[in-house]
């Protein structure tokens, strides 16, 4: 299993910093993480958030392919319904070429409501239109019609669909499932099967709410106020154009206990507690990625780059045992 980290850019108000500086801190922070052996880092996507969160994430993947050589790099997600399959085929076959061939592709079919409006999206059609994109995208490549060619033949694909009927979506397209909940194996296995792909062949990744602390407690009390930043402005976009109420704020503690509801709980633990973490959820499953958040809602520099040291020097070898190698 390879071990990665996360990004979405986010650069709130209330903590900002100059945007050249968010950025250069998150390629010295991927850098450095390169250096300490971390197999991938992960980009995900969305528009017109207040804090800036990552629009364009194959932009930015190009800029990690130039200052890396050994890591993995991938979306989770891209938003497939708002760009052609054209588009798309090109924009990640450069990606794969400056990269050297280490571009994962993960795209997902989209949710806000104002997103789709700014490009002229048809919301109600995005997952019939995120499953023909992989189909286009595979033409496009194995016609030879993008050039010039990725290194990858073809460049790994992944959906992240949520849900039985999604996995069993991703399965019948025969692409890795951008999950890791181990209720979503059997659709997943099953769709693989209905669409002539060996259930065998099934893949996982995903990402787990976990910040690697010497000490907890004093982290958390450092970090809370970011956690419930990130966990309240997604519930708040959610609902963003939908002419639904905005929903009411959630107690950092009550998240750390059981989530918010959008999101799944979140765990700052010591290395050990995190490896107990990865294995309850990872044991058994074929997760070829694992990812956790680098750094949430401008948190903390100093703890989110022990976080890394810690997840790649003490947690990573105790865990890519587990799952696919």
């Amino acid at each position: 299993m390879h071990v990665g980290i996360y990004f979405d850019l986010r650069n709130p108000p209330a903590w900002r910093r100059p945007w050249a500086d968010q950025y250069a801190a998150s390629l010295e922070l991927i850098e450095d993480a390169e250096r300490r052996g971390i197999d991938a880092v992960w980009l995900t996507e969305h528009h017109f958030f207040e804090d800036g969160y990552l629009p364009q994430p194959l932009t930015f993947a190009a800029a990690i392919a130039a200052r890396t050589r050994t890591v993995r790099i991938g979306t989770a997600v891209l938003l497939a319904p708002l760009r052609s399959a054209v588009q798309l085929a090109e924009e990640a076959a450069v990606v794969d070429i400056v990269s050297g061939g280490r571009l994962e592709l993960g795209l997902g079919a989209g949710y806000r409501v104002p997103e789709f409006e700014a490009f002229g999206a048809d919301i109600g059609r995005r997952y019939s239109t995120t499953d023909a994109r992989v189909r286009e995208l595979r033409e496009l490549w194995a016609e030879g019609r993008v050039t010039p060619p990725a290194v990858q033949d073809p460049i790994p694909l992944w959906l992240g669909y949520q849900g039985p009927q999604g996995a069993r979506r991703a399965g019948r397209l025969g692409v890795g499932l951008l999950s890791i909940n181990r209720d979503l194996l059997e659709p997943y296995r099953e769709g693989l099967q209905e669409g002539g792909h060996d259930p065998a062949s099934a893949r996982m990744a995903g990402q787990l709410n976990i910040v690697i602390a010497d000490d907890p407690e004093p982290a958390w009390a450092r970090i809370q106020d970011h956690v419930a930043y990130q966990h309240n402005s997604y519930r708040r976009y959610l609902v963003e154009g939908t002419g639904r109420p905005d929903p009411h704020p959630v107690d950092p503690a009550r998240i750390r206990e059981r989530g918010s509801g959008v999101l799944a709980r979140f765990d700052v633990v010591t290395p050990d507690g995190a490896v107990a973490l990865i294995t309850r959820h990872v044991e058994g499953l074929p997760v070829e990625h694992l990812y956790l958040w680098a750094t949430i809602a401008g948190m903390p520099d100093d703890i989110a780059a022990r976080h890394v040291e810690l997840l790649t020097d003490v947690v990573r070898p105790q865990v890519t045992h587990l799952g696919l190698s």
